[in-house]
């Protein structure tokens, strides 16, 4: 495995390498980090333009705000900063965002340059497909090397043994931030207001970002045993497939290789999630338009 997943592996130590001109100033900012960046400010600016295009079809201009970059800041760092906060005070751990300014200082600067774009492409199959992959790795980057610690270095010795707090911690800290600005209806070209998030409604939980969250992190815990009760679970499963000497304790995979395969499976998922959403969408234009052309034939 680790020989296949070798690739993977330098990829990621590239991308993770500090650049310039961050590393003048002493500051740790990687390619990995900056283009994460672009994408989530990229594909907000996109999010929030296809909601403006549908609500001006159906509804014309009423109700409909100026475009703001303050608005769009604060959806971007709630976005960002927005799960972290809600978990913080459950892990007596003070927010990234309150001890250091770089990451918001970055978003702040990406967002501005994203905003001040001409225009920005529609969604389309041919961007997102290859861009899925890359999502898959900086997500494993997130649920991997960003989120654990808080649960598995925590001072408090029952949190940091607890895999439920791992899980919840992953579980909300990933989604926490979408969850809050779907809420606020940041997004929409409206005033803001309350709305149902698309994860309380019907079928919400089968999203698969909602749900990868806690399944990346948990294999990436089974696999290093980032916990006492993950080592244990990987020796069980060893021996119930046959894997593993009966009551031997089982090696854990160093963690840049479990990182890669991490990755490798999010990019799998995001992939098969853009093919199967393209292809919903192609098949219900194909069909609207059939239905609009055998209504002209019978009109006519």
């Amino acid at each position: 495995m680790s020989l296949l997943l070798s690739p993977f592996v330098s990829i990621f130590s590239y991308a993770l390498q500090p650049i310039a001109p961050f590393t003048w100033f002493g500051l740790g900012i990687s390619s990995l980090d900056v283009l994460a960046a672009f994408r989530l400010c990229l594909i907000l600016r996109q999010i929030r333009e296809d909601l403006h295009r549908k609500h001006v079809k159906v509804h014309g201009h009423n109700l409909v705000e100026a475009r703001s970059f303050s608005r769009s800041l604060l959806t971007t760092l709630t976005v960002v900063f927005g799960g972290e906060a809600m978990t913080g005070p459950f892990l007596l751990v003070p927010p990234s965002f309150m001890v250091n300014g770089v990451a918001t200082t970055l978003y702040t600067v990406i967002q501005a340059i994203v905003d001040g774009l001409p225009s920005v492409p529609e969604f389309s199959f041919e961007m997102e497909f290859p861009l899925s992959f890359f999502d898959g790795f900086s997500r494993a980057y997130l649920l991997c090397n960003l989120i654990p610690p808080a649960v598995t270095a925590n001072s408090s010795v029952v949190l940091a043994n607890s895999p439920w707090t791992l899980l919840v911690t992953s579980f909300i800290t990933a989604n926490g931030g979408f969850f809050l600005t779907n809420l606020m209806s940041f997004m929409n070209p409206t005033p803001i207001g309350i709305q149902t998030p698309p994860e309380l409604q019907a079928y919400g939980w089968t999203t698969v970002d909602l749900w990868c969250a806690p399944l990346i992190t948990g294999l990436y815990a089974l696999l290093t045993h980032a916990q006492p009760f993950w080592a244990d679970m990987h020796t069980v499963l060893s021996e119930m497939m046959g894997g593993g000497a009966q009551g031997k304790p089982v090696e854990a995979l160093d963690p840049e290789t479990a990182r890669a395969l991490c990755a490798v499976i999010l990019a799998g998922m995001f992939a098969t999630r853009t093919v199967k959403n393209f292809s919903v969408s192609s098949d219900i234009g194909k069909t609207v338009e059939r239905k609009s052309k055998e209504m002209k034939e019978k009109t006519q």
